[in-house]
């Protein structure tokens, strides 16, 4: 099945940007997912192609049009309507890797970026099926790089895309943890080696080793992700549970 990417903009030229290299790039090629853009401005009624206005109530920057955008998602509701919606937006719940995980094994995603001061509102409560979303607790200049990254997120998690199928499993957030730190050679560098744990050839003290060091790293560095890992049932080592499976 292929993965189907729909991206609402005012800047389609955007896309697929640095989609369209590295691994997503030769995923795109091979035909993996594919990005198709909709153009905003192509649904707007008047001579100017007008997509936003002034705030109501007043202040600053300008709002985008629900009539606009409206005509726009349903458009692209048309094109694939099993797709989720998402939209760009601060206001949006942070987007997690759990959810990632759910829309790369759906049939696609269809993201409408906003601008300027955001959307009205009204378009929500008329299309409650749009997911609002937000990357981090951070203000962009658009949904645009937001969308690439959850894009980006999406696609090498496709089947094939990475080279082993264990690729995405040990990495942060995956297990509710920040991932374990990686070394690799040289063995020694400037007075620093590589722990000795991990050259030991002990997969089951490596695994353990490994879980630990997440587990020090969320408390330290992500409270709130150790604050609900801490609430979850305990999680065996992956590395020590295939120990012992074996």
């Amino acid at each position: 099945m292929t993965f189907a990417a729909t991206i609402l903009t005012l800047y389609p030229e955007m896309f697929p940007g640095p989609l369209g290299i590295s691994l997503a790039g030769k995923a795109l090629e091979r035909g993996d997912w594919t990005c198709e853009t909709v153009q905003i401005r192509d649904f707007t009624t008047d001579r100017h192609r007008t997509v936003d206005d002034t705030p109501a109530g007043g202040g600053a920057g300008m709002v985008l049009k629900a009539d606009v955008l409206g005509a726009a998602v349903d458009h692209a509701k048309s094109l694939h309507p099993d797709a989720p919606i998402l939209a760009m937006t601060p206001r949006g719940k942070p987007i997690s890797q759990d959810r990632i995980r759910e829309l790369a094994t759906g049939p696609g995603v269809t993201i409408l970026c906003g601008r300027f001061e955001g959307f009205d509102e009204r378009l929500f409560e008329a299309r409650p099926e749009i997911e609002q979303v937000s990357l981090a607790d951070v203000v962009l200049s658009g949904g645009e790089p937001a969308a690439l990254a959850i894009l980006d997120a999406c696609i090498r998690l496709l089947p094939g895309v990475m080279g082993a199928p264990s690729s995405g499993h040990e990495e942060s957030f995956e297990e509710g943890l920040l991932e374990y730190p990686q070394y690799t050679r040289p063995q020694e560098w400037e007075g620093r080696t590589i722990p000795e744990v991990l050259r030991s050839g002990d997969h089951a003290k490596i695994a353990a080793w490994r879980k630990a060091r997440s587990e020090e790293d969320t408390r330290l560095r992500r409270p709130d992700l150790w604050e609900r890992y801490s609430d979850a049932p305990v999680q065996p080592a992956s590395g020590a549970q295939r120990e012992e499976e074996g």
